[in-house]
């Protein structure tokens, strides 16, 4: 995994030629991420794809599997951007809708139980060459359970 890791990075710093996104309106970004909660300490991966439809406005739709420790669990975010700031560092706040989906039995039998609430949310979007960026954030979900944690991947501009 390690050399997998330097490989890709060191792919990344050696490709230019593509030109930069800004944030305006039409532009897009595909997202991989991953996720680790602070209260149940659980990891999770998906991704999203993010369009911007208004100048620093963005509606981003994500997917998530989380890994706890016994069943399963995903969730499914519609998150709003507002990016605070342009250039190759962007902040920006978010909030959006959140779904999960969970299966707290070992294997598949079981009783899947949905909860809907709210995300909140700060993150920053790095770009590190003109065609990937670094993206990370610290997001709140209100619904079951309840958990603040952190979002880190990366996005590739379309």
């Amino acid at each position: 995994m390690k050399k997998a890791l330097a490989i890709l990075l060191i792919v990344v710093g050696m490709t230019t030629g593509l030109h930069a996104q800004s944030l305006e309106q039409g532009n897009s970004r595909f997202h991989a991420h991953g996720t680790y909660g602070l209260r149940w300490k659980n990891f999770g991966y998906g991704g999203g794809v993010e369009f911007f439809f208004v100048d620093n406005f963005a509606i981003m739709p994500s997917f998530t599997f989380l890994q706890p420790d016994v069943g399963k669990g995903s969730n499914f975010s519609m998150d709003l951007r507002y990016y605070i700031s342009d250039g190759p560092s962007q902040l920006f706040f978010l909030a959006g809708y959140s779904q999960s989906w969970q299966n707290t039995q070992p294997g598949d039998p079981g009783v899947r139980q949905s909860y809907k609430g709210a995300n909140i949310g700060v993150g920053t979007y790095i770009r590190l060459v003109d065609w990937v960026g670094l993206n990370t954030e610290f997001r709140f979900q209100s619904q079951t359970p309840r958990e603040a944690g952190f979002r880190f991947g990366l996005a590739f501009p379309l």
